[in-house]
């Protein structure tokens, strides 16, 4: 798959996710082959105004690419100028944030609320890739509601400004992600543009991504809950799509070992006390499932330094 300029190695892509797709997640799903992954999303206003925690977030020195840097905001000229430091800091790809459900970003007019000013999207779009060479994709929603299906609309209006992919993800903003995911929507924008549609929504296994891409006809697929603790998500749907055979799910041994690659990644990008505090999610994640993995995240949330969560998964194999 292509993207403008940037030629991806396989059509598996991982989702931007707040919280959670920091440059350690990114290393871990570049390792298991993701073809493009994706920064959390990052606020144009915070950028501009040199918020720290903010431009750590566009950190991705040294990452094996391609890499999209996914921004958010409302304001045309914001996000040009946004778009214009992600450029600067190496971003392969810059992705515009049209399809974030939660109140505190719509309340500004910000994500999926663009969805309902069509008009201002455009213009976000346009002013974005006037002022970047770096290839311009969107990510978007099914549309507001159910009474305001507008992905259609919106998509022929982001490419026409300039968008050179899209992302569309089957759920409206009112579903948050509840609910079955609408793949007859993507198959709908697909039909519409003549730019690589990336499907997204309710892709938990490997098989699904194949029928994803043959009932709708998009071009990547995107994968985002399925991969948290799960990296071998996107290794094992690769390999299906590529042959149709199944690789098998890791063991138990396989997940300890990439948990703590995780948590050491962690702690050089952000120190140990952020990274021990940070990685409580992720263990819970990468554990699921293990035989006592209800004692063991209780353990894991009341560790306080490296040795002592290192000593508690590695014993974890012994429960």
């Amino acid at each position: 798959m292509k993207i403008g300029s940037v030629i991806l190695a396989n059509p598996v892509v991982s989702a931007p996710m707040a919280g959670v797709t920091d440059k350690a997640y990114r290393v871990i799903a570049k390792e298991a082959g993701c073809g493009l992954v994706c920064t959390e999303m990052v606020s144009d206003q915070a950028l501009l105004y040199g918020n720290p925690k903010t431009c750590g977030l566009l950190n991705i020195t040294g990452e094996t690419g391609p890499v999209s840097v996914q921004i958010f905001g409302s304001d045309p000229d914001y996000m040009a100028g946004a778009a214009e430091i992600a450029e600067a800091r190496g971003a392969d790809i810059i992705d515009i944030n049209m399809g974030c459900p939660t109140p505190k970003i719509v309340k500004n007019g910000e994500g999926s609320a663009l969805m309902k000013d069509p008009g201002k999207a455009a213009k976000i779009v346009r002013a974005v890739a006037g002022r970047v060479k770096t290839p311009v994709s969107v990510k978007m929603r099914k549309g507001w509601d159910e009474n305001s299906v507008n992905a259609v609309d919106l998509a022929k209006l982001a490419v026409d400004a300039g968008a050179v992919a899209l992302t569309v993800h089957g759920r409206t903003r009112s579903q948050f992600f509840t609910g079955k995911a609408d793949w007859e929507i993507i198959a709908a924008v697909k039909k519409t543009v003549d730019v690589p549609v990336i499907g997204n929504g309710d892709i938990w296994q490997p098989g699904d991504a194949l029928l994803m891409m043959e009932q709708t006809g998009c071009d990547g697929v995107m994968i985002g809950r399925a991969a948290l603790g799960n990296p071998w998500m996107f290794s094992r749907t690769i390999y299906f799509l590529k042959t149709g055979g199944s690789l098998p799910g890791p063991t138990p041994e396989e997940r300890v070992k990439t948990l703590l690659r995780h948590l050491s990644l962690l702690i050089e990008y952000k120190g140990e006390t952020v990274a021990v505090r940070e990685m409580r999610k992720h263990a819970a994640w990468y554990t699921k499932g293990l035989r006592g993995a209800a004692k063991l995240r209780d353990r894991i949330n009341k560790a306080g330094s490296k040795e002592e969560l290192e000593e508690i998964i590695t014993s974890s194999l012994h429960i």
